[in-house]
C-alpha cells in the first residue's frame, strides 16, 4: 500500500516547494497559495484513486514526468489566481507554461521507450492538458476578452453534458488530432499570456485556436450522436477496431 501513496505524496510535496519558491522569488499571496495547494491536494487524491482503481502499484516512468508537469501547472494556476489581486511576473508564468508544454512531449516518448503505456497514464496526461488550457484561458481572458474562456471551459462543459446525455459518455476511438489541437491551445494561450503581440494578432490566434477546438469536439460529438442508439458494447468494439497499437496510443 505504501508504494501506491508514494507518487501522490511526492507530487504534493513538490507542489508545496514550488509555491514556496514562487513566494520567495516573485511573491505569492494567500489566494495564490490557496489555489496552488488545492491543485496539489486534488492531484494527490485523484492520482491515489486512479492508482487504486487501475490496480497499479506505483507510477510508471512517464507518469512521473506527467506529475512534474502537473506540478508546474499548479504553479501557473497559483500565479493566475494571484493576478486577480496583484501584479505578477508574466515572465515566470510563461516560463512555467513553456516547461509544462515541453514536458508534454517528453512523457509520451518516455512511455513508448519504456513500454509503460497505460490507460491511467493517458488519462492523467489528458487531464493535465485540460487544466493547463483552463488556467491559461483564464489569464488570457484579461488580455483578449472574456470569450477566450470558452477555450478552457469547453472540455468541462462537455463532461458535465455527459451526465445529462448518456450517449456523450460513449468511448471514442483514439485520434491523434485531439492531441495536436490540445497542444495548439496551450501554445497559443501561452503566446497570448506573454503579451508580446498586438491585440488584434492575439485575438486572431485565439479565434483560430477556438475554431480548431470546436471542430475537434464537434467531430467527436457527431460520432457519438450517430451511434446514440447502438448498444454500448458495439460502440466499444468499434472503438477498439480503430485503436492504434498500445505503444503508440499515448502520444506526446
Amino acid at each position: 500500500m505504501q508504494s501506491v501513496h508514494t507518487g501522490p505524496a511526492v507530487g504534493l510535496l513538490a507542489q508545496t516547494l514550488l509555491l514556496a519558491a514562487l513566494a520567495a522569488s516573485v511573491g505569492l499571496g494567500a489566494l495564490g497559495w490557496t489555489v496552488g495547494l488545492v491543485t496539489g491536494l486534488f492531484t494527490a487524491i485523484a492520482l491515489t484513486r486512479g492508482l487504486r482503481n487501475s490496480g497499479a502499484q506505483r507510477l510508471g516512468p512517464a507518469d512521473w514526468v506527467t506529475l512534474a508537469r502537473v506540478t508546474l501547472i499548479g504553479g501557473v494556476a497559483a500565479l493566475v489566481a494571484q493576478s486577480l489581486t496583484a501584479p505578477i511576473s508574466t515572465m515566470v508564468l510563461v516560463a512555467l507554461s513553456v516547461c509544462a508544454l515541453l514536458l508534454d512531449l517528453v512523457d509520451g516518448w518516455v512511455a513508448r521507450r519504456t513500454d509503460t503505456v497505460s490507460e491511467l497514464g493517458a488519462r492523467f496526461d489528458g487531464e493535465a492538458d485540460a487544466f493547463l488550457i483552463l488556467v491559461l484561458s483564464a489569464y488570457a481572458s484579461g488580455i483578449v476578452g472574456w470569450w477566450v474562456l470558452a477555450i478552457g471551459a469547453i472540455r468541462y462543459v462537455y463532461l458535465v453534458a455527459g451526465w445529462v446525455l448518456p450517449w456523450l459518455r460513449r468511448r471514442l476511438p483514439p485520434r491523434y488530432w485531439r492531441k495536436v489541437v490540445a497542444a495548439i491551445q496551450g501554445i497559443v494561450l501561452t503566446v497570448i499570456a506573454a503579451d508580446v503581440l498586438p491585440l488584434v494578432a492575439s485575438e486572431l490566434l485565439a479565434l483560430v485556436a477556438l475554431g480548431l477546438l470546436g471542430e475537434s469536439f464537434g467531430r467527436d460529438i457527431w460520432w457519438q450522436w450517430c451511434r446514440r442508439h447502438e448498444p454500448a458494447s458495439a460502440a466499444i468494439a468499434e472503438s477498439q477496431e480503430h485503436a492504434p497499437k498500445p505503444e503508440v496510443h499515448r502520444l506526446g
